[in-house]
């Protein structure tokens, strides 16, 4: 019985993450109007960040997620401006 709740609340946990996911994706898409599937990969270089500035920079756990933070947003406002010059098949952007 313990094993049925500890799979109840593992599935229910799991099934938000991806519901989240797809909201993320839907509500890009419905103002955008373009699929970004850039946000795994962010996400997984901030967690890689956080995860080097706590593991060998020695620094606190919170500190390392706001540095994780700031690169995220750095990257995306990168990943943004040269998709924008992509798009317009414009070279000075």
């Amino acid at each position: 019985m313990l094993q049925f709740f500890s799979y109840l609340i593992n599935g229910i946990s799991l099934g938000s993450v991806y519901a989240i996911i797809a909201l993320g994706y839907s509500m890009v898409y419905g103002i955008a109007k373009m699929l970004n599937f850039a946000h795994g990969d962010v996400i997984m270089i901030g967690a890689y960040i956080a995860f080097c500035a706590t593991q060998y920079w020695g620094m606190s756990p919170l500190l390392g997620v706001l540095i994780a933070m700031i690169v995220c947003t750095v990257l995306g406002m990168v990943i943004e401006r040269t998709s924008r010059c992509v798009r317009q098949r414009a070279l000075p952007c």
